[in-house]
Parts: structure tokens; C-alpha cells; sequence
């Protein structure tokens, strides 16, 4: 019995924290749900538009996955719901499937959420939470300029009131300024007034669920004058109550082609979740588990899956609404989930009149934030390698879409990592004036250097793809010494492993060097890195790996020796 409670504690954190639960949290928890679900709302309904769906079903994502979530998550402040970039993706991928059919596109769309819950708890299984750490914030950067511009693009047409065509950013584009001259004046209106009120609430009233105030008055103002009648396109007709609960239907047809689909917004779901989980956790002082999310999400998206949704995340201005407004547990999200149960079975006829302008609005000012172009800047200034990055995830996703432009982005950034593994840094170093420790000669230039004494340090692992580089390059910068060479010394402090092939090349080292005279050693070697060179034999040519053997000994040594032999030389 204890066994199964110790399994049911670590696998539900909410039965730790919830009987330690104090009372005076219960208020700031209640009112940052209500502030949850007003802020959720509208944008609920705007994304799951944006997905190709009814915008019942972006209500009935928010209101099942928050409390599905709530029971396993160990961040306080997340909320789990509809996101703009997974939306779109959606919708790129399941509407060519779909054929025009809305029940087999919401069929899919809900089993896309399957797929994505049951890729969660493979990855949970096999405890895979470090493996997404692929999907840098370099690319996410790119991905979300880019895709922020991508769903813009869709967006804009509502906003003015026109059709659109095109599969790509461009073509979109393109297709919108030529139809700029078909604008319906009372939809560009009512859009444009319904922007500059989200942008300015915003910044005036920070925190406040200003799109549901927005959403209020334009609701109104379309009913009072008829504007429904006089061209303006409406949500419709919103089914009250719950979902039907269920699996969705199977169609077998359609699952190889959404496994790149789910497995997409798998990764993305779990990268913007643990990104903004964190952000709130250090924040507010405490630690998320990145495996238990992994649990969490696919609990969140296993619901969203059964009551007719689509795959989920946790987003940061959601979670951000939920922060700002007080919340201390999780348990707000079962109140923001409570609040949805309401507005569903007593308010989705007020919610019939509301234009699709206005959604349209609501989703560009959420999107804005994704264009930064301070960060782009601020990563030309640190890292030329990750700005190259970001600026491949952007293009690609400009050019070939959000799904394709995360898988071209993410290899990307792995061949630029093996391209600087496979040309890595050899420092050749010289000794801190009055200390023991070394550092880069080039960069330091007034570091100690000893003449007939070559250290150097390899600064990255020794794999079989960079052996060769790193060889000529130790041996081009021996024989750029000025004096003669008697003893190099290789410093292993910043070579966590060593393949058989890097072994193989210290070996082959070790025997060029002897034929021009000069002993070779290497020291600060870590565990792992001096059991490879026993298991291969090339300890014992190197004199034997140590881990007593310190460079400042080595050093020392070797001064010892030479001032030895040149006292013997000047008597």
C-alpha cells in the first residue's frame, strides 16, 4: 500500500500539494482562473478559427486540458490551451486531408491530439525530456518571427474584409494587396477599431482581458445596427453544453501522413511549454520537472483528443494572464476551466454575433510578439552561428510553411554544431602572470610563455569527424614555434569523451612528435576520457593518465629541468 501511495505521489504532484493547500491562496487562485478564462475566450475561439475548426472547439480545448493538466503539472503558473503556431499548423496539414469535410476534419484534427498525447508518454517512458533540448531557442526565435508573419498573412483578408488564395507567405500576401481594392469599408472599419483598441488596452491596462472587453463591444455593435446582414462575416451559431466525450473516429488512411504533423507539434507543445514553465519558475523561486510536464501535456492533449480538440501548449501570454493575476497553484486552472463549463451552457448565444474581423484582430496582436527584432539583434552581437540559425528557421518557414520550416530549421542546427565540432578551437596556451592557471595566449598576450614547452588545449570532444582538422592544426602551430620544441603538452579539461578515433589520433601524435624529438604528455584528462586511453592502450604511450597529473605541475617540472641544464651548461 505505501508502495502504490509513494507511486501515486510521484506520479500526480497535485496529491502533494493540494493537502498542504492554504486557505489564503484560495482567493488570488480563484480570481486568476476568472481571469484565465475571460482572457481564453476570444483567443480560444481566434486559434481554433485558425485551425480550420469550429470555435467551440478552442473553448473545449481550454476548458478539458487545464484540469487534465492541473492534476499532473509541476509548474504553478502554466496554462495549457490552443496555441497560434500549432493552430496553423493544423491547418496547413489537415485541411488538404480533409477534402472540404468538416466532420472528418475534426475527426482528425482530435486524433492529431492523440498522436501528440501518445507520443508524451513514449517519451515519458523512456524518460526522452533532454531530447527536444534539439529545438534550440535560437530556432524557436526564427520560428516564431517567421510564423508569426505566416499567420498574419492568413489573417489579414478577414481584416479587410476579402479573399485570399496561396500556399505560402507570398503568395498570401500578394493575394491580399491585389484584392485591397474589393475592402467591405464596414469590416475594415469595425477590424481596424477593434486593433487599436486591443493595442492600446494592452499597454494602458497591462493584464486586464481586454479582447474580451473588445469582443463585448463589438458583438454589440454588430447586433444593434445588423451589420451581420450588411456583409459582416459572424461566428454563428454555438452549440451550448459539453462536448460529446469519445475517441475520435480512426481514419487508418491519414495516420502516416500526421505522424509528422503530431510529432511537430509534439516538440513544439513540449519546447514552449518547459521554455515558459521555467521562465515562471525562476521567477517565483521553485524547480519544474521536465519529465513530469512530459505527463502532463500528454494528459492535456489525451482530453483535448476526446472532446473533439486538437493538439495543445503551454503558452507564455496565457501564462502570463494567469501569473500577472495572482495565481499561487494549478488549482487555477480548474477554476478557469469551471468558468469555461458557464460561459458554454449560459453564454454562447451572445457569443453568435461576433465577427470574424474582430478574431482576426485578436490573433494579430498575439502573433505581433513573436517579431522581435531586438533579439535578433542581440544574437548578431553574440553568436553569428545562432543568428545564422534563427535566420534558417525564419526563411524556412516564410518559404515552405510552419511544419516543413521546423523540421529544415532543427537539422539546420545540428549541421551548424557539427560543422564547429568538426573545426574546433586549439588554444595554445601560456600561464596567468602570478597564478597556476592557463588561458588562451592569443586572446591573453601578456600570458607567460616557455621557450621549447607547447601546451594547448582542444576545446571539444575528440570524434572521428574532427581528428584529422585538430592533428593539423596542433602540428601547423609546433612548427610555427620560434624556439625549438622539446616537450607539448595537451590538455584534456575541455574534451569531456574521446572517441576511438581521437585515440587513435593522440597515438599517432605521439609518434610524429617522437621522430622530430619531442615528448608528448597530456594532463587534466577527465574519468571517462582516461578510461578510453587505458582500454586502448595508448595510456601507457603516453607514459600513463593520471588524474594527479596537474598542467601547473607539468610546468613546473619542466622550468625545474631547465634550469638545471642551464646551470650544468654554464658550468
Amino acid at each position: 500500500m505505501k508502495n502504490l501511495l509513494r507511486w501515486l505521489t510521484l506520479l500526480m504532484p497535485i496529491t502533494v500539494w493540494l493537502p498542504r493547500y492554504q486557505i489564503a491562496w484560495l482567493l488570488p487562485d480563484l480570481i486568476a482562473g476568472v481571469t484565465l478564462a475571460a482572457y481564453a475566450v476570444p483567443v480560444a475561439m481566434a486559434y481554433a478559427m485558425l485551425a480550420g475548426l469550429t470555435p467551440q472547439a478552442g473553448l473545449y480545448c481550454y476548458m478539458l486540458s487545464g484540469v487534465a493538466y492541473a492534476l499532473f503539472a509541476t509548474s504553478r503558473h502554466l496554462s495549457v490551451g490552443p496555441i497560434a503556431s500549432i493552430s496553423v499548423m493544423v491547418a496547413s496539414v489537415v485541411g488538404t486531408m480533409a477534402a472540404g469535410d468538416a466532420s472528418t476534419y475534426a475527426a482528425i484534427a482530435a486524433m492529431t491530439a492523440g498522436m501528440v498525447a501518445s507520443m508524451c508518454l513514449l517519451a515519458w517512458i523512456m524518460k526522452l525530456s533532454s531530447f527536444v533540448n534539439f529545438i534550440s531557442e535560437s530556432i524557436l526565435l526564427g520560428f516564431k518571427a517567421g510564423a508569426a508573419l505566416s499567420i498574419a498573412s492568413m489573417q489579414l483578408p478577414k481584416l479587410f474584409g476579402v479573399t485570399s488564395s496561396g500556399n505560402s507567405f507570398f503568395e498570401r500576401l500578394l493575394g491580399t494587396v491585389q484584392q485591397l481594392g474589393h475592402a467591405q469599408g464596414i469590416v475594415l472599419v469595425l477590424g481596424c477599431v477593434s486593433l487599436v483598441l486591443l493595442v492600446a488596452g494592452e499597454r494602458l491596462f497591462p493584464g486586464w482581458p481586454i479582447s474580451l472587453a473588445v469582443v463585448v463591444i463589438a458583438t454589440v455593435v454588430v447586433s444593434a445596427f445588423g451589420l451581420n446582414e450588411q456583409g459582416v462575416s459572424v461566428v454563428g451559431f454555438i452549440p451550448p453544453g459539453f462536448p460529446a466525450i469519445g475517441f475520435p473516429a480512426l481514419h487508418t488512411e491519414h495516420i502516416e501522413g500526421l505522424i509528422e504533423l503530431a510529432f511537430a507539434c509534439f516538440l513544439l507543445s513540449y519546447v514552449e511549454s518547459i521554455a515558459a514553465a521555467r521562465t515562471f519558475a525562476a521567477k517565483h523561486h521553485y524547480t519544474v520537472d521536465p519529465r513530469q510536464e512530459l505527463l502532463g501535456l500528454g494528459a492535456a492533449n489525451l482530453v483535448a483528443a476526446l472532446g473533439q480538440g486538437y493538439p495543445v501548449a503551454g503558452g507564455l501570454s496565457q501564462s502570463a494572464v494567469n501569473e500577472r493575476a495572482g495565481a499561487r497553484t494549478p488549482l487555477s486552472l480548474i477554476f478557469a476551466s469551471i468558468t469555461l463549463v458557464l460561459v458554454l451552457f449560459f453564454l454562447t448565444g451572445m457569443l453568435q454575433n461576433l465577427p470574424d474581423c474582430v478574431l482576426a484582430a485578436i490573433v494579430l496582436v498575439a502573433v505581433s510578439g513573436f517579431v522581435k527584432l531586438e533579439d535578433f539583434k542581440r544574437l548578431w552581437q553574440i553568436s553569428r552561428l545562432e543568428f545564422n540559425v534563427a535566420m534558417v528557421a525564419f526563411v524556412g518557414v516564410l518559404l515552405l510553411g510552419i511544419l516543413r520550416g521546423v523540421a529544415v530549421s532543427a537539422i539546420a542546427s545540428i549541421l551548424f554544431l557539427l560543422r564547429m565540432m568538426a573545426n574546433p578551437h586549439v588554444a595554445v596556451l601560456g600561464r596567468i602572470p602570478g597564478t597556476i592557471r592557463f588561458s588562451d595566449a592569443s586572446r591573453h598576450i601578456h600570458n607567460e610563455r616557455f621557450p621549447g614547452l607547447f601546451l594547448f588545449r582542444i576545446e571539444a570532444p575528440l570524434l572521428y569527424f574532427n581528428v584529422e582538422t585538430v592533428n593539423t592544426t596542433i602540428r601547423e602551430a609546433i612548427h610555427r614555434e620560434a624556439a625549438p620544441v622539446r616537450l607539448a603538452v595537451c590538455d584534456l579539461s575541455t574534451s569531456p569523451y574521446i572517441d576511438a578515433a581521437g585515440a587513435k589520433m593522440l597515438l599517432q601524435l605521439v609518434e610524429e612528435l617522437e621522430r622530430d624529438g619531442i615528448q608528448f604528455k597530456v594532463a587534466e584528462a577527465h574519468a571517462e576520457v582516461r578510461e578510453i586511453l587505458r582500454a586502448t592502450g595508448i595510456s601507457e604511450a603516453l607514459g600513463g593518465v593520471s588524474r594527479h597529473t596537474a598542467l601547473a605541475d607539468i610546468v613546473e617540472d619542466f622550468e625545474r629541468e631547465s634550469k638545471r641544464a642551464n646551470m650544468g651548461y654554464n658550468t
